[in-house]
């Protein structure tokens, strides 16, 4: 089949080359204009990245051959657009978030879609924070916030912070079955990478846990709330429930975070049993709808008592599935348990081609 042209804004950072690698003979889109600072502008992908590819995985040959463009450059991406190469970006930008909020708006008023890692857009109120198997729904807001903001092609459409991606699909399933959320009490352990590169200094986490990352408990608290709401006009409206508190700890793991939920329902509670089966039965779309980058098994139960573990347990499906473990009775709520998801794939680039994805199925790309 015809591949659709995409560009990766914020190509040469770490997640940047996880969206270049990821991509990689993807059966849908393919990487034809790669675009970062201006200090990697103007040379070939291949040499703005020799001595910093942090990845085990390589990327496309034709890929090192394309030269970088100046992210800041929305016109160098619209003149890509016109030639055939750019039918929309996904953006990994690291610079400043009033920067990056007015540059995506830059590139989406300019017609180039834009599919985000970057938190500036995600509590902008038309704006979908999207996890592909909760809230696909909320794509649905698109032509309201083009209509609104008088942008005929172009949109932005956002992913959550990695972290809350290792729990929410399992509350999202147990919603789905019938069964009410009221609060939930979380603690993350959250790996070096998803600080970017360089990230947290090594002896700063060797023999050390960091009892805090900065904006990280807010966006757990917050964020789900916006992903369980509701279209409302031209609005994403957030819910009301459940309430959530958070402790976030970056912990001596190179990938994967990690997250022990204490969780109370409402007045109607599953057996530990009927959760389980809940999890294991939980398909997010239909077998002929698969999405390339969709785990088959979107939650995977580990009946073990260590498990899971990051390094056992992060690839798992893709490095895309989330897998959960320790189910059990909780002295103060009704259930605990722990969840992981590997933050850099299924937290970042990898959620952004699901959402891609998503919305290729929806008719947005």
């Amino acid at each position: 089949m015809h591949k659709i042209p995409v560009g990766v804004l914020g190509a040469t950072g770490m997640v940047g080359q996880q969206y270049i690698a990821l991509l990689n003979q993807h059966p849908w889109f393919e990487v034809r204009y790669v675009a970062a600072s201006p200090r990697s502008a103007g040379k070939p992908y291949e040499e703005a990245v020799r001595g910093r590819w942090h990845l085990s995985r390589g990327y496309a040959p034709g890929v090192g051959s394309l030269v970088v463009a100046d992210a800041n450059d929305v016109d160098a991406a619209v003149a890509a657009q016109k030639r055939g190469e750019c039918a929309f970006v996904f953006s990994a930008l690291e610079m400043a978030k009033d920067e990056i909020k007015a540059l995506e708006e830059a590139y989406a008023a300019a017609g180039i879609p834009v599919v985000s890692n970057a938190s500036a857009h995600r509590w902008t109120e038309d704006v979908p924070m999207l996890i592909a198997e909760v809230n696909p729904d909320h794509a649905d807001i698109i032509p309201l916030q083009q209509k609104n903001r008088g942008w005929s092609k172009g949109f932005i459409a956002v992913k959550p912070n990695c972290s809350i991606q290792s729990y929410m699909t399992p509350l999202w399933a147990l919603m789905q079955a019938g069964y009410e959320v009221r609060r939930l009490f979380i603690t993350t352990l959250q790996a070096v990478s998803g600080a970017g590169y360089p990230g947290v200094a090594s002896l700063d986490i060797i023999d050390n846990v960091v009892p805090y990352i900065g904006g990280e408990e807010e966006k757990s608290e917050q964020e789900p709330r916006k992903i369980l709401g509701h279209i409302e006009g031209s609005k994403i409206v957030p819910s009301d429930s459940p309430g959530i508190s958070a402790h976030c700890n970056r912990v001596p793991v190179i990938d994967g975070h990690t997250a022990c939920v204490s969780l109370e329902f409402g007045a109607k509670k599953p057996s530990l049993d009927e959760i389980k089966q809940i999890w294991q039965r939980f398909r997010a779309f239909p077998q002929e709808a698969q999405l390339p980058f969709a785990p088959e098994q979107p939650i995977i139960v580990r009946e073990e008592a260590d498990r899971p573990q990051p390094r056992k347990d992060r690839d798992a499906d893709k490095a895309m599935a989330v897998t959960v473990g320790r189910l059990r009775p909780c002295n103060l709520f009704d259930i605990r348990f722990v969840g992981l998801s590997h933050n850099t794939v299924r937290g970042a680039a990898g959620g952004g081609i699901l959402n891609a994805e998503l919305l290729k199925v929806k008719g947005y790309l």
